[in-house]
């Protein structure tokens, strides 16, 4: 919805690798049309697969088109952007795999494959708030005790402490849990109120949608491990 209403091919950074290619604004407005279209797939569990490969191909995309800015400025915030983007495919493939009741060993391998991948994203948000710790810090709002440094180190080492129990299996779904709820609290605390300061700014509205792209596959994952620990078959539609 964003990318419809922002017409402007310039303002999307990741995908200025494309360079001048033709009808590139065509191509965005059907990228963002199959997100929609995925987006809304994902509520049935008939055409949750189906939207869940629509997604994992766009944000594979996405993330794919960030590499080239990172081997052109080989700074970690590129990279960082990379695994956001990586964080939603691993989300998808999780659905993907586990949408039906029962499935083959290699559904299973696939949702394995994007548990340990979105453990491995969050190991990138850990060393991209502790990286850029100062800018951490901005982004929390002022009026929140006892300060915003507080709150940068105290995420940073949450996100690092989840990193850890997604890794080892102890610990994981607590762990999930608490990490889908702290992403939550970002939007929630520093996007959501962020168009009311600039309601003009795609930055501001394009971080609640990739902030909840997010906390979405960290739900995926969370609602992954509670099956498992049920002794159920991991379905999460």
């Amino acid at each position: 919805m964003l990318a419809l209403t922002w017409r402007d091919f310039n303002d999307w950074q990741q995908i200025r690798p494309l360079g001048a290619i033709p009808h590139r604004e065509s191509l965005l407005y059907a990228i963002a049309v199959s997100e929609i279209f995925g987006g809304l797939a994902m509520q049935w569990r008939t055409t949750a697969r189906a939207g869940a490969v629509v997604l994992a191909v766009v944000y594979l995309f996405f993330g794919v088109l960030w590499l080239p800015l990172f081997i052109e400025k080989p700074i970690f915030d590129n990279l960082a952007n990379f695994f956001e983007q990586f964080s939603m495919v691993c989300g998808a493939l999780i659905v993907y795999a586990t949408a039906r009741p029962s499935y083959s060993h290699a559904m299973v391998r696939l949702a394995r494959i994007g548990y340990y991948g979105f453990a491995l994203c969050v190991v990138s948000f850990t060393l991209e708030q502790a990286l850029y710790l100062h800018g951490t810090a901005d982004f929390v709002p002022k009026w929140i005790p006892p300060g915003q440094m507080f709150w940068a180190v105290t995420t940073t080492i949450a996100f690092a402490l989840a990193a850890v129990a997604l890794f080892s299996g102890r610990f994981a779904l607590p762990a999930s849990r608490l990490l889908t709820l702290m992403i939550v609290l970002f939007g929630l605390l520093v996007w959501v109120p962020a168009p009311f300061a600039d309601p003009h700014s795609l930055t501001a509205w394009g971080g609640i949608a990739e902030n909840y792209g997010i906390g979405g596959a960290a739900w995926i994952v969370a609602d992954y491990l509670g099956m498992a620990a049920l002794g159920r078959p991991r379905n999460v539609n």
